[in-house]
């Protein structure tokens, strides 16, 4: 297909409205610039797949903030921490870590910079504790598997379609990565194109000696820390992204990337929604209210989706026989 009939399959397809996507029309579904958004969108859905790149947190994002039935859905450090195995002075201290510092960490009037300081404490204490002592991570498989089935609803679809296309994935995590490999293995979506980031157990002599580095706290993950990374080398190139968190420091996860990319921001928020509403609408291009579906991204996929199979109308003849063999 030449550069004139692309440009006619555009002007055909026509520019893409906010109010034309329902995902994107519902009361909990909150945007500040609409005409910035929707610019972003469609630069998006121009680009097609091969420019995209989804950059995405993993506790209470991929996983949800709540279930339907009030069942509490743990942390990575929580499915960890909740092995049996561990000693119990273990479980006592980090029980104190978190309840002293994951007020901190979500709390809407601290400015980042405080909260930075703190976040490396906690790490770094928590990196001692987990230290001395042997371990079967076997254990944390265990107790993976009893929380596969708490990702937002469609997850796996959306999984699927990002797969189909090779649409790199980078699960950014501030926790612990052993347990949040462990989950998507186990749910199905470790597809290829997953990659993940986070902080994983490192061990000496046969024993637990606290986690590998360098340390990945909430405010400072982000694509700078990848340079020199298999991942970095993979989408540096790929400058159309969609970032999803549910924190703050999230937004920021695809910080590092040059200044021309599109970045569409997504964030979820659920808790002190009133008191960090502002925030969250100046930081995310899109923040959705207790919202425990992938609706929102998976409509966007969707619509690449589309324009691609408008403009490689062979290519998706091929693979419906292939699929079809």
């Amino acid at each position: 297909m030449g550069c004139n009939d692309e440009q006619s399959v555009d002007d055909r397809t026509g520019y893409v409205r906010l109010q034309d996507i329902p995902a994107l029309n519902q009361s909990h579904c909150r945007i500040r610039e609409p005409a910035v958004v929707e610019n972003k969108i469609n630069e998006l859905i121009n680009g097609g797949p091969e420019r995209m790149q989804v950059v995405s947190d993993f506790d209470y994002t991929i996983t949800k903030q709540r279930t339907d039935d009030g069942t509490a859905v743990p942390s990575s450090f929580g499915i960890f921490n909740a092995c049996k195995s561990l000693p119990d002075n273990f479980k006592a201290e980090t029980d104190k870590l978190y309840h002293k510092y994951r007020p901190i960490e979500i709390d809407p009037h601290m400015p980042i910079d405080e909260k930075v300081n703190y976040m490396v404490e906690w790490w770094t204490k928590s990196g001692a504790l987990a230290s001395g002592f042997a371990f079967d991570e076997s254990e944390i498989d265990q107790m993976a598997g009893k929380f596969k089935h708490a990702l937002r609803d469609r997850t796996h679809e959306l999984f699927l379609l990002l797969q189909r296309f090779q649409i790199p994935v980078l699960v950014f995590s501030a926790g612990l990565g052993n347990s949040v490999v462990s989950v998507l293995r186990q749910a199905n979506i470790m597809h290829t194109n997953v990659k993940v980031v986070s902080n994983f157990l490192k061990y000496r002599n046969g024993m637990l000696d606290g986690f590998q580095m360098p340390m990945i706290h909430t405010f400072n993950k982000n694509e700078t820390v990848l340079d020199g990374h298999e991942y970095y080398e993979l989408v540096h190139t790929r400058d159309h992204i969609i970032v999803m968190g549910d924190s703050l420091g999230d937004a920021g996860m695809a910080d590092g990337v040059p200044s021309s990319s599109h970045i569409l921001k997504i964030g979820f928020l659920f808790e002190h929604v009133e008191a960090n509403m502002e925030k969250y609408m100046n930081t995310f291009d899109i923040v959705l209210v207790d919202d425990q579906t992938m609706d929102v991204p998976l409509a966007l996929l969707g619509l690449i989706e589309r324009r691609h199979q408008l403009r490689h109308p062979h290519e998706n003849i091929a693979a419906t026989a292939a699929a079809n063999v």
